[in-house]
Order: C-alpha cells, then sequence, then structure tokens
C-alpha cells in the first residue's frame, strides 16, 4: 500500500531504513544524510506492509509546473516486485493532483554504471523520456541525466 507521509520524524525514519539498505545508490554519507533532512519538506509517499517500509519516493517543486523526484528507493529484498513502480504511479497522481504538468529525476547517465543502468532503464520503464546530460553538474566520473515526463 502507498500512503502519504506527514509526520516529519516518520519521514526521516523511513528515508534512513531504506537508504541505508542502499548504500551501493547512496554510498556518500553526506549526501545520503542530506537526502534524509530534506525529505521532510517534500511530498512523501511510503509503500508500506504490515507497518514495514518497503521503499519511499519524495517529490520536490523546481518551478511553478514542474516537480523533481527528489530521491526513490526500495528495499533491496522488494527489488523487482514492482513497488517502485507502484510509488511512481502513485508520485504522478500526486503530481497531477497538485497541479503540476512535468516531471523530472535525475540519475547518473547510461553507460557508467551497471548499478545505474538498471535505474536509468526502470525510469525509462515508467514514461521518462531523455532531456539532456549535464556532464559536470555533479562531477566528471558522474554525468548527469535529465529525465522527463509531461503529466497532463
Amino acid at each position: 500500500m502507498i500512503v502519504t507521509i506527514n509526520d516529519p520524524n516518520e519521514k526521516r525514519a523511513i528515508a534512513r531504513t531504506v537508504l541505508e539498505d542502499l548504500t551501493e545508490w547512496f554510498e556518500v554519507e553526506e549526501s545520503r544524510e542530506g537526502f534524509i533532512r530534506d525529505c521532510v519538506d517534500q511530498i512523501f509517499l511510503a509503500a508500506e506492509e504490515d507497518d514495514r517500509a518497503k521503499g519511499f519516493l519524495c517529490l520536490k517543486e523546481t518551478g511553478n509546473a514542474t516537480v523533481e523526484l527528489a530521491v526513490m528507493g526500495v528495499m533491496k529484498e522488494y527489488h523487482r516486485s514492482g513497488v517502485g513502480r507502484e510509488l511512481v504511479e502513485k508520485a504522478k497522481e500526486a503530481a497531477k493532483a497538485a497541479g503540476y504538468e512535468f516531471m523530472q529525476v535525475k540519475t547518473v547517465k547510461m553507460g557508467m554504471y551497471e548499478d545505474y543502468d538498471r535505474t536509468n532503464l526502470f525510469y525509462i520503464s515508467c514514461g521518462f523520456k531523455e532531456l539532456e546530460v549535464l556532464p559536470l553538474l555533479w562531477d566528471e566520473a558522474n554525468p548527469c541525466q535529465i529525465y522527463v515526463m509531461y503529466l497532463k
């Protein structure tokens, strides 16, 4: 079940639990802590089962018509079970309901790392389209791929 979480402490707890299970993607502690800190002020959706978080997704406004899928994580044991897709579908509904026209997501460019290639393929399968690559937004080893989706 996908639910909206509003309590700041619950947001932080879920984000910490999930992101610490995914250190292959969130290995830089400073970045991981930033996601945990920032999620408090964002739309926060959680996939739960028996009061246990399976995954979460946060949306943040980046423009008056655009929301960014700022961070998303699914516990390893639930990978490839449909949880991520359910979160993205619910995020699309929430973004549309809030009046946004576009959703974007940033990840590492395809072809750089196998783990991120799977992430890219996931976003593409959810309906995101390539917008552009910003080769130095993060650093040379991690060129930023931006994907977008029209929501209307």
